[in-house]
């Protein structure tokens, strides 16, 4: 354990803070502890940029994107990620050096990745940011106050084939759709990975409050149980409701076959948490296999959405082989037609109240 001397404590508070550490308070930094080989999910990495690689940039607790440059200092969340498209890797950090796994902020150890990606920025862990008791921050200690699951509050949950199907583009537009009906939207993304971007698009399509799991203590999804997770979901349904909002759309990370997805999907209790499903599929064999999918755990989406809906042929095709409705974007955002939704949700709420 080493005492953060003014200096050190300088650096630390000059060093890029990610968006996962966006709730920490910085004064809280009292110790740096040298050995980061017990580090846990969700505590705080000071580190050094070695080599730039796959993420040359860092998303700051800001809410803006700052360049790296080898010999920064940042703070970054140990975490997990599984990205098929990108990285998977593990909340581990190893003194010789660690992988940045996403860029808002995921510190690991990086296991396998797409053939498409770059190796990833490589970071050199100084040690983990602790408070005066010699405990690590961990993001857990910032995290909202856990609340029960609200009752009665319409909720569309949006899920989809893959990665990138069209899930965020999806709870955005139907998050601005309802804002133009007049409701006081949540916008929700409840798993995945750390970053700003979904939560800065719910914010910007008008979303009354817009939440992520961050907000609940964890940098990642990923490998957590599925206990925490559901307690992660009622606990920002609850803080939805506290800041007044009458309605959440809420993002499932990934796709239906991803482990914490799956097994959220097939809890009736999770399940019991939604009054309403949206589907995003990049194309109609991936809406049909999907829709499928989704059925064997009792849910019958309200419609289709998502990438699917840039090729009118695919539409049709999807259409035909799952007998569901498919909602492009502007559909989505159209004040009639998101009333429509959420008043079908809200008859099940309060059915289910």
């Amino acid at each position: 354990m080493t005492v953060l001397t003014p200096a050190a404590f300088s650096l630390a508070q000059g060093a890029k803070w990610a968006f996962t550490t966006r709730r920490v308070r910085r004064a809280d930094a009292a110790l740096l502890l040298r050995d980061v080989s017990g580090a846990r999910a969700g505590d705080l990495a000071l580190g050094r940029i070695e080599r730039i690689g796959s993420h040359r940039n860092i998303q700051l607790a800001s809410g803006r994107p700052s360049e790296l440059y080898p010999g920064d200092l940042v703070v970054l969340a140990c975490g997990a990620r599984y990205a098929a498209d990108q990285f998977e890797g593990l909340a581990t950090l190893d003194r010789e050096g660690a992988d940045m796994l996403a860029g808002g902020g995921v510190l690991g150890q990086m296991r396998q990745c797409h053939g498409k990606m770059a190796p990833p920025t490589r970071v050199a862990p100084l040690g983990l940011l602790a408070g005066a008791d010699g405990a690590p921050l961990n993001l857990a200690a910032y995290a909202l106050s856990p609340a029960p699951r609200p009752q009665g509050l319409p909720v569309i949950g949006v899920v989809g084939a893959s990665m990138n199907s069209g899930k965020t583009a999806a709870t955005a537009s139907l998050a601005h759709g309802l804002a133009r009906a007049g409701r006081r939207v949540a916008a929700i993304k409840a798993t995945g990975t750390g970053a700003f971007g979904d939560v800065n698009a719910y914010a910007d399509a008008g979303a009354h409050v817009a939440l992520d799991f961050t907000d609940a203590g964890m940098v990642s999804t990923y490998r957590e149980p599925l206990g925490r997770i559901l307690a992660c979901l009622d606990t920002l349904l609850a803080e939805a409701v506290r800041q007044g909002c009458d309605c959440a759309v809420v993002e499932i990370a990934d796709g239906v076959l991803q482990a914490e997805t799956a097994a959220l999907l097939a809890d009736p209790g999770a399940r019991s948490a939604f009054s309403g499903w949206l589907y995003a599929a990049p194309d109609a064999l991936a809406a049909l296999g999907g829709a499928a999918a989704l059925a064997r755990v009792g849910i019958a989406p309200l419609a289709l959405t998502g990438l699917i809906t840039r090729a009118p042929l695919l539409v049709a095709e999807a259409a035909a082989a799952t007998g569901l409705r498919v909602l492009e974007r502007e559909a989505l955002r159209d004040p009639a037609e998101a009333a429509a939704l959420i008043a079908t949700c809200e008859t099940r709420a309060l059915g289910a109240a």
